[in-house]
C-alpha cells in the first residue's frame, strides 16, 4: 500500500503566565481571569515529502523554540488557541504549501488543536 501522508512531529514546553478576562462571568472558574502560571506543551506536526527528512526535526524543533527565546513570541497572556494560531501562521509562511497541525496544552492536560487541512 503506498504511503499517502508523511509527517514529522516535534514537541517542546515553555513556562508562561496567562489569564482569561472573560472568566469573570463563568461560574466556577472566575479565578482564571487573574494571571496564573502554566507549563505550556507544544506539539507540532508538519507534512514532509519523502522519507529522508526534507525538514530535519531537531532543527525544526529548535527553530520553533527560538520563537520564544528570541522574544518573537510570548506565551504570556495568550490563550492556547492564540499561541497555536501564531505558530501555525509562522510555519505556513516559512514552509508554504504543507499541512500543519499545532497543539498547545496547559500543563499537558487541556488545550487547543489547530490545523490548516
Amino acid at each position: 500500500m503506498p504511503v499517502t501522508n508523511r509527517n514529522i512531529r516535534v514537541s517542546f514546553q515553555k513556562e508562561g503566565i496567562h489569564r482569561y478576562p472573560a472568566a469573570k462571568d463563568l461560574n466556577g472558574v472566575e479565578f482564571l481571569q487573574y494571571p496564573h502560571r502554566h507549563i505550556f506543551y507544544f506539539y507540532v506536526t508538519l507534512e514532509v515529502s519523502h522519507n529522508d527528512r526534507d525538514v530535519e526535526f531537531i532543527l525544526f524543533k529548535r527553530e520553533l523554540e527560538n520563537l520564544f527565546e528570541s522574544g518573537a513570541m510570548q506565551a504570556d497572556f495568550k490563550s492556547c488557541e492564540m499561541m497555536a494560531e501564531e505558530i501555525l501562521e509562522y510555519i505556513e509562511k516559512e514552509y508554504p504549501g504543507r499541512i500543519v497541525q499545532v497543539e498547545v496544552f496547559e500543563d499537558d492536560e487541556n488545550g487547543a488543536i489547530l490545523n490548516n487541512a
